[in-house]
């Protein structure tokens, strides 16, 4: 039958066939960033309440590479890893009211979902985050997942101006986004991070820097408490580091865990009665209501135009291309990451 088809005819089935593929990094099993293949997948459609975004940039996060590790009981193979894109809206579906055909914007998308790893991703229409022209696409695909992150990190602690807060993994992407939001609201930072990284942390903000890789370094950090009070710790490694810090915290105080959370109180009770907070970014796809999507991505849409007008840093280390996005992924792996990697398209 192919063979009758003029010309003609051919080449608009051809034409047609292409329109709706698409280039994507997918996986059909588990492993480090090597598993990854790049093919040609059909477009996705969105559905109600969904956006079709068209990708110019990739943020890269630790939870691409350690999901592709696990691997999620909720993916079907092959599968698009990927949570942080940006680019622009090409298609909207059904109850979309507040977005438009063209709209340049960033997101984080749901893990289970298929993902930013493509040309095209098709996200809850309420993720997405406005962008303003002037913002380079590397620049918003870097935000969502450690922007948003620390957003929700910050917001976990009422405190006031002129507060102590002790941040480890403070060199980090979500450290150093944390970092610079604190310092917005006029929090005193004693930051934990490298050696090497501690000219760059000062720089973005800290009042202090601790070295972890000094043996000594949470004796310093709870002499210092003992004279000034701390207030809040953030802390980026694990629930079990954070609740050797707990003592450092005064009454009151506040133990803020991203990478982990409480099992049990850290202290007895009827002490400092401090307050424990997990976060979960993730988490909000599935639990979070309309209206705190619209805050969260309200406060995304302030942090952007901040990197606009030199406010925020967005902590760009690393720009690769597409057709290396596996390579740019096996250097975040292994480290070290003083700030964000991007893949563009």
């Amino acid at each position: 039958m192919e063979e009758t088809l003029p010309n003609s005819a051919r080449l608009f089935r051809v034409l047609f066939y292409w329109r709706d593929m698409m280039k994507a990094w997918v996986h059909h099993e588990t492993g480090t960033p090597d598993v990854l293949g790049l093919v040609d997948r059909p477009q996705p459609r969105p559905a109600r309440g969904e956006v079709l975004v068209r990708n110019r940039a990739v943020g890269l996060n630790p939870v691409d590479w350690k999901f592709i590790s696990w691997g999620h009981a909720a993916w079907k193979w092959p599968h698009i890893p990927g949570v942080d894109g940006a680019g622009e809206i090409v298609e909207l579906g059904e109850g979309i009211a507040h977005l438009r055909l063209g709209a340049r914007v960033a997101y984080h998308n749901d893990l289970p979902r298929p993902g930013s790893f493509a040309e095209y991703t098709v996200i809850p229409a309420r993720a997405a985050i406005p962008l303003p022209d002037a913002l380079s696409f590397e620049a918003a695909a870097a935000l969502p997942c450690p922007g948003l992150t620390a957003i929700q990190a910050i917001e976990k602690s009422p405190l006031w101006p002129g507060a102590h807060v002790l941040l480890t993994g403070a060199s980090g992407a979500v450290g150093g986004a944390l970092l610079q939001l604190a310092r917005s609201r006029g929090w005193i930072v004693h930051a934990v991070c490298s050696a090497a990284q501690s000219a760059r942390v000062l720089r973005l903000g800290a009042a202090t820097v601790l070295d972890y890789h000094q043996d000594d370094w949470r004796e310093i950090a709870a002499k210092r408490a003992a004279n000034q009070p701390l207030n809040a710790i953030f802390d980026m490694v694990s629930g079990e580091h954070a609740a050797s810090l707990a003592p450092l915290l005064t009454a009151n105080g506040h133990l803020v865990c991203i990478q982990d959370r409480q099992e049990k109180t850290p202290l007895p009770p009827f002490t400092t009665t401090i307050s424990l907070h997990e976060v979960g970014l993730n988490a909000m796809h599935a639990h979070a209501d309309d209206a705190q999507w619209s805050r969260l991505v309200g406060a995304g849409a302030a942090m952007a135009s901040d990197i606009v007008s030199g406010r925020f840093d967005p902590q760009i280390i690393d720009v690769e291309s597409f057709d290396r996005l596996p390579v740019a992924l096996a250097r975040l792996e292994h480290g070290p990451n003083p700030g964000n990697r991007v893949v563009v398209l």
